[in-house]
């Protein structure tokens, strides 16, 4: 059967990760047998990573705050998650039914895909977002 995805609950979910209104800094869509729908969403990024177990397989919007004192932007990333006990067919899967997230999750700066737990430590993925933002204007220590 094919993936569907659950357009307009996932939109609202990624919808509110980018309003500067809000407190919220992810959002995760699960499967739920054929259908892509959201897993929940929240400010605390340890919370997303708790869904990210060895048996779970899901996307993930999120915000990270980077700059310095000075100027402090948000960057955004999607991150696939694929846990160790996803069987191949699952994995392939993945990779095709991307493409319906990515139809909705349209703004980001770096897309991951991770199967190792330790990859989605904060720091990482903000050093990541650096890097691929170009020019990086931190304050310098004199």
């Amino acid at each position: 059967m094919a993936t569907q995805i659950d357009k307009e609950a996932c939109r609202d979910a990624y919808n509110e990760v980018r309003d500067d209104a809000t407190e919220t800094n992810w959002a995760a869509f699960k499967y739920e047998g054929s259908r892509i729908v959201p897993a929940g969403q929240g400010t605390d990024y340890e919370d997303f990573k708790g869904l990210c177990t060895d048996d779970s397989r899901l996307f993930g919007f999120v915000r990270i705050t980077t700059g310095d004192a000075m100027s402090k932007r948000a960057k955004f990333t999607l991150i696939t998650w694929i846990g160790e006990n996803i069987s191949g067919l699952q994995r392939a899967k993945i990779s095709t039914d991307k493409t319906l997230v990515k139809d909705i999750v349209q703004n980001f700066a770096k897309e991951f895909m991770i199967s190792d737990p330790r990859e989605l430590d904060e720091d990482y993925i903000r050093t990541e977002l650096k890097k691929a933002g170009g020019a990086n204007y931190d304050a310098q220590a004199e």
